[in-house]
């Protein structure tokens, strides 16, 4: 049973990766290995954690999720779900067609590609390749942000949301980053950064789960009650980290925008091919 350090470690950087602009799949793929934690059970492994960060997410949006279920009434554009219960009604309100119109670009199309990307885009160097071109979408969508026409989350359209459902289509390749492309799209359709940054967590509840709950049963058959603590491990540090992780994120988008991000992905992947040229 591979240690349980290395479900900390994962655990940490799944947490921290997941929902920043700088790819958590990417960074578990050159995780692992460097930690030489690949194979079957390992992508199992990243499966249950990206579970973790799915439900530290929805815990941060529990008032939203209940309001686009009609379960609660919540302030207008309070997308992180923080605010208090209200009655009352913004003049455009986001609803669960908005999530779907947004969802279903990437879903169709990575049903279609599925095969095709595991076997061709889960190398370190295609993430390499996918942390430059989503670092330099996002430089893109940074300088070339156009005048904001939604400042929250209840402004946004159906044109907007399938724009960035268009735009989450990039995050298909490892190392490119859901969050990025959908926060750098969000931009160019005229979404303010904290509109498109809440927008970008709430579709990725119903994205991840539904690319977690398709490989979880694809991969049912490598799970077994040896691995039930080291798994635990994982997923529980992936949740605390990741719930950390999107409250200081949301503090800080505005204050940092999308460059240090980019940069730091430019790094990165400069540190890691050299890695990779030496050790080849």
């Amino acid at each position: 049973m591979p240690h349980v350090i290395n479900a900390v470690i994962q655990g940490i950087i799944e947490g921290l990766t997941e929902f920043l602009p700088v790819s958590s799949t990417g960074h578990l793929i050159l995780s692992g290995k460097l930690l030489g934690f690949t194979g079957e059970k390992a992508d199992t492994f990243e499966i249950i954690i990206q579970l973790g960060a799915i439900l530290a997410v929805a815990v941060i949006y529990w008032r939203r999720i209940l309001n686009l279920l009609g379960l609660t009434r919540i302030k207008p554009d309070s997308g992180d779900g923080l605010q208090a219960a209200s009655s009352q009604q913004p003049e455009h309100k986001l609803n669960l067609l908005h999530l779907i119109i947004a969802c279903f670009p990437a879903m169709a199309l990575g049903l279609i590609l599925h095969s095709f990307i595991k076997d061709y885009l889960f190398s370190p160097y295609t993430v390499l390749a996918g942390l430059v071109f989503g670092g330099v979408f996002m430089l893109i969508g940074q300088r070339k942000q156009v005048a904001v026409q939604a400042e929250g989350i209840d402004q946004i359209s159906y044109k907007q949301a399938l724009q960035i459902g268009l735009f989450q289509c990039l995050a298909l390749w490892p190392g490119f980053s859901r969050s990025g492309a959908t926060i750098a799209g969000g931009l160019l359709t005229g979404i303010s950064y904290r509109a498109a940054t809440n927008f970008s967590f709430l579709i990725a509840i119903p994205m991840m789960f539904a690319a977690s709950g398709y490989e979880l049963l694809k991969s049912y058959d490598t799970l077994n009650a040896s691995d039930a603590g080291f798994f635990a491990t994982g997923f529980i540090v992936a949740f605390i980290v990741a719930l950390l992780a999107v409250i200081t994120f949301l503090k800080l988008l505005e204050k940092l925008k999308l460059a240090p991000f980019a940069y730091y992905r430019f790094v990165l992947a400069a540190v890691f091919f050299v890695y990779l040229l030496i050790n080849h």
